[in-house]
Formats: C-alpha cells, structure tokens, sequence
C-alpha cells in the first residue's frame, strides 16, 4: 500500500466508504516476539476511538503477567470514570475464565481452552465488542483443544462491524486464507542469542 493507496481495487460492488470500514480479521504469527505487543497496539488505538475491547488470554498459568494488562485495566477505569476512551475488558484462562464461577485448573486446559473459545461464540453472536484480542489462540487451535473449521466458520461469519485480531505461533493454514491480514513475526536478530534474558518493559 505505498502511500496508503490500495495497489488495487476489486470489482465486488462496494464504495469506497463502504469498503475502508469493512471489519477485520487479523492474524499475527511467526516465531519472533512482537506479535501480542502489535495487536495490544491495535487494541490501543482502538479504545482511543471510543470501541468496546474484549481480551481473552491463552494461556496456561495466572503466574504470567504482561504490563498490558495493568495498562489497558487502568483504561478502562478511565473509561468508567470520564467516559474517555472505551470501555475494557481482559480476562484469562489461567487464572479461571472471569464469567465462570468455576476456577481454572491445570490439569484440564483443553476445557479451559474450549470454555472461552464458546464464551467467545457467545459474544461475537450478541455483537458486544468492537475488537476481540485472542491472543495466544493459535495453540488451542493447533493442539485440537477447539476445532480450527468451526473458528474459521464462526470468524466469517460474525454479524456486525466486530474486527478480531489472534496472534500465537504456527497459524492454521485455514485460519490464515480466511484471515483479510496476516502477517508473520521473523527473527533477524534477538539479544536472547547473546544470553540476555528477558527484561522488564520489554518482554513484559
């Protein structure tokens, strides 16, 4: 898109207008870091226009924590108390899935994993966000916790303008060919190859 100008323009009967905000699907994978920082971007931008954020976590352990969290959960205390910005909210299949008075458990992450792909169903049907982080999503998918053709099938066919934007490593060849962006996260270098640690403010 050099300039911001589309290289070209399909023939499928939309204006301009109508074609710019058409909702998204978005991918972010590869194996270099960057990918939850990018999307959380998104996301940043998104509540500074006023849109309803939803992140939902994949991850394993409660334990990991990402400065974003504290971030966008102060945001959205902003957004109760000025009305600044959009309303947030984050929630984690490591420490019990924040609707569910069932806590998490580590022995079964599958049903973890399947719980909030279904409360996921449940919300994009009833149209509550503007834009869904599902991150770390790629590894349910990949690990056949949740079933990569009825995601593909649900993500399609959303109803309203909802955007949903996953990021995890090995992307599902058919959630990539559904997918309107896709970008892949590539190594060129990492101080990690040098023996360094992850930092604070970095890495988390």
């Amino acid at each position: 898109m050099p300039k911001g100008q589309p290289v070209a323009v399909p023939e499928d009967g939309l204006t301009t207008r109508q074609r710019r905000n058409r909702p998204l699907l978005m991918v972010h994978t590869g194996e270099m870091k960057g990918k939850s920082t990018a999307a959380f971007g998104m996301a940043l931008r998104a509540w500074n226009q006023g849109w309803n954020i939803g992140v939902f976590q994949f991850v394993k352990s409660a334990k990991w924590k990402v400065g974003e969290e504290g971030a966008f959960k102060a945001l959205g205390q902003l957004h109760e108390a000025t009305g600044q910005g959009g309303p947030v909210e984050w929630h984690k299949m490591g420490e019990g899935w924040s609707w569910s008075r069932k806590a998490g458990t580590e022995e079964d992450h599958a049903a973890d994993a399947l719980e909030g792909w279904r409360e996921i169903q449940r919300r994009l049907a009833a149209e509550t966000h503007d834009l869904y982080v599902l991150d770390e999503f790629t590894y349910p998918m990949k690990w056949g916790w949740v079933d990569v053709d009825e995601v593909v099938d649900t993500l399609v066919n959303r109803p309203g303008h909802q955007y949903v934007v996953i990021t995890g490593r090995d992307a599902h060849p058919k959630l990539l060919d559904a997918a309107d962006l896709a970008a892949e996260m590539t190594k060129l270098k990492h101080p990690m190859d040098a023996g360094q640690k992850g930092q604070k403010g970095i890495e988390w």
